[in-house]
């Protein structure tokens, strides 16, 4: 059974910051593209960085780039290390996995782990 297990949310002040994680397990993740989603209320999913499993291609949305770092190990974790938090960062956030192109609509999702920047 596939899974992605997010963890590493919570409640933090502006200029804070926050790790996510998120656990891939069930089949091998060697060939994937990892992504991180956020959606806040009344917003679509947005894409704010993606990163090869195997390490590199790392790519950012222009909003969080500079204050995000998504990163990679090989126990088939994916982070995202989140600086310089600000309240629009608020949102509900997502690990997705894809495997046909690095744009691709995930074929798994994890379940989400709210993030709440305070100002």
């Amino acid at each position: 059974q596939v899974q992605l297990v997010e963890s590493g949310g919570g409640l933090v002040q502006a200029g804070g910051s926050l790790r996510l994680s998120c656990l891939a397990s069930g089949r091998s993740f060697s060939n994937s593209v990892m992504s991180w989603f956020r959606q806040a209320p009344g917003k679509e999913r947005e894409r704010v960085a993606r990163v090869l499993m195997s390490g590199g291609g790392a790519w950012y949305a222009d909003s969080v780039k500079g204050r995000f770092t998504i990163s990679t190990n090989v126990q088939n974790t994916v982070y995202l290390q989140m600086n310089s938090l600000k309240p629009e960062d608020t949102a509900v956030y997502y690990c997705g996995a894809s495997f046909v192109t690095i744009w691709g609509t995930p074929s798994y999702w994890g379940q989400g782990t709210q993030v709440a920047v305070s100002s």
